[in-house]
Order: structure tokens, then C-alpha cells, then sequence
């Protein structure tokens, strides 16, 4: 497996990039069938340390976990347990997945963009109706299952999810309801 261990604003040692390979490496290899790289991050939020935690599995999933402490050790640690309860959760979907699947997922390109936030308050009346873009960027858009699609989206932690319906070979889109739910929408071609 590949590892990216990078700090944002803080240097990040030989021991503790040690300790993140070999413990990350366990807890992957226990739980997920060939994982191909893992992107770990490590950065300040006031006076705690953020670790972020991305997984990529072979089967096209991604796995991701977020945690922050004082100590940098700690803040790994935590996204390390949270990874490994995610992996173990969904270890037999994560095989069955895999064995089902006789080619990777695939993924077709889209274009991301952020947006920039109202200034003026809740009573002025906008310039102009066209919102101002932020950044651009490029995104993978997977071809999954709707069952995929939940659980990578549970996978990543992520609210909501885009992808293409294997079945109906339609954009659908998967996301976490308010009440806890998942609500997926698949749009009717038919007008």
C-alpha cells in the first residue's frame, strides 16, 4: 500500500510517519482486501491536532476518518479507531462488494465548484442572480449500486453522494436525511 503522510503548517517526523504506516497498515489489512493507498493529513485547529484519514480500496470505495486532540499521537490514534470501526462494520459488505464485482469501479470525470457565500444580509436584494465561483475543480463520479453508494458514502463520512446508477445507468444521488434516514434520488426520465 501507498502512504501519504503530509502536515499542513507543522513538521511531521520520521517516528511518527513510522507509526502511522505500521499501525494504519494492521488495521487496513485487517478488515479490507487490498487497499491500494492511503492519504494521511495532519494539521492544527487552535490549540488541538487534526488527523484526517482517507483509505482507497481496491474495490473503488473510499474510507475516510476525522479526529483532533491536543496531543498529535492522540488525534491519530482516534482517526485510526474510527477507520477501523468503519472497516469492521462494513467488513463482509466490503468483500461481498469486491467478489460481485468482477472489474473496478468505474468513474467518470465531472466538474466541482465552490460558490461564494452572500455578503449583503437576509433583506438586501442580491446584484445579480448569477453566484460568484469561488474554485473549480475536477471530481470522480463513481458507477456504483444504490447499496454501494450508501455504504461509500457512510465510508467517507460524507453528507450526500453522486454517482451513476449501475442499474438505470442514470446520475442518482444518495444523502443523509435530518431525521437519520438516507434519501436517494433518481430522476424520471420519462418528463
Amino acid at each position: 500500500m501507498r502512504y501519504q503522510i503530509t502536515g499542513k503548517q507543522i513538521d511531521i517526523g520520521a517516528a511518527l510517519q513510522q507509526h502511522v504506516e505500521d499501525s494504519l497498515s494492521s488495521v487496513v489489512q485487517k478488515y479490507a482486501e487490498r487497499p491500494t493507498e492511503a492519504q494521511v493529513i495532519f494539521s492544527k485547529s487552535a490549540h488541538e491536532h487534526v488527523c484526517e484519514v482517507t483509505v482507497h480500496l481496491s474495490t473503488g470505495l473510499t474510507a475516510a476518518a476525522r479526529a483532533q486532540a491536543v496531543e498529535i499521537y492522540a488525534a491519530f490514534e482516534s482517526a485510526c479507531d474510527k477507520m477501523e470501526k468503519q472497516l469492521r462494520r462494513y467488513k463482509r459488505r466490503l468483500k461481498d462488494h469486491h467478489k460481485d464485482r468482477t472489474e473496478p469501479v468505474e468513474l467518470m470525470g465531472g466538474a466541482s465548484y465552490i460558490l461564494a457565500a452572500s455578503d449583503a444580509g437576509d433583506d438586501a436584494e442580491p446584484e445579480t442572480l448569477q453566484p460568484v465561483i469561488v474554485a473549480e475543480m475536477e471530481t470522480q463520479i463513481p458507477s456504483l449500486s444504490v447499496g454501494e453508494a450508501v455504504m461509500q458514502m457512510e465510508l467517507a463520512g460524507s453528507p450526500v453522494l453522486v454517482f451513476k446508477n449501475e442499474g438505470a445507468g442514470r446520475t442518482n444521488v444518495v444523502y443523509r436525511r435530518d431525521d437519520g434516514n438516507i434519501g436517494w434520488i433518481d430522476p424520471n426520465t420519462n418528463g
